[in-house]
């Protein structure tokens, strides 16, 4: 299509994403798969925050997920609204991909797995952390963490309050950095999540 060829060749996205976040776990020093998640809270007041994505899912619908809390604000803000954004930018690289779309909950089968792959200490944390909520001191947090420890034991089940959120994007923007500030910018969209994909090259 048009010149997207090279870099931006291919026919789905996120085959696409994934590509690109291959080649930038060979360079990138520090969490290649690190995102910087948007929501807004009831007020409309937008947040962000770096998360880490677990998944490129490129059958069916597709998907990004990441993992969180549940009752945390990232995860009560995605509730209400139904809706995230994202960016992944790659310094290495020169390139980024801006993600926006509806979400859902993964609490099924494949959250239980992931949180089953996670060391024992972050499972055990997962349990232990009220995210986002006050906390009196790192005490107060390692006095629950030992709680939960004799508690749950070497091998803690998945909290119901935490799981994946799967975001099924409506817009996907691959963005690399291009001579005198004229980048190259390609934007997929597409009017539900079971649509087809409409791509179009974006002025830098």
């Amino acid at each position: 299509m048009m010149d997207r060829t090279g870099i931006f060749a291919g026919d789905n996205p996120f085959e696409l994403a994934q590509a690109w976040l291959a080649e930038a776990e060979r360079q990138e020093p520090n969490d290649p798969n690190a995102i910087a998640l948007a929501t807004v809270d009831p007020a409309g007041l937008p947040n962000a925050r770096m998360v880490l994505l677990k998944e490129i899912e490129t059958a069916g619908t597709g998907g990004f997920v990441f993992y969180t809390n549940y009752d945390s604000a990232k995860g009560q803000e995605i509730a209400a609204s139904g809706k995230a954004a994202f960016v992944m930018h790659w310094k290495s690289l020169r390139r980024q991909i801006r993600v926006r779309g509806l979400t859902e909950r993964e609490e099924g089968p494949q959250a239980d797995a992931y949180y089953a792959s996670r060391s024992l200490k972050s499972r055990l944390g997962a349990w232990a952390s009220r995210q986002s909520q006050p906390l009196a001191s790192r005490a107060t947090l390692m006095a629950e963490v030992a709680k939960v420890s004799a508690l749950k034991g070497p091998n803690p089940a998945r909290p119901p309050f935490w799981g994946g959120l799967r975001i099924l994007p409506l817009e996907i923007e691959f963005w690399a950095d291009g001579a005198f500030r004229l980048h190259d910018r390609f934007r997929w969209t597409r009017a539900t999540p079971a649509s087809e994909w409409v791509v179009e090259r974006l002025n830098p």
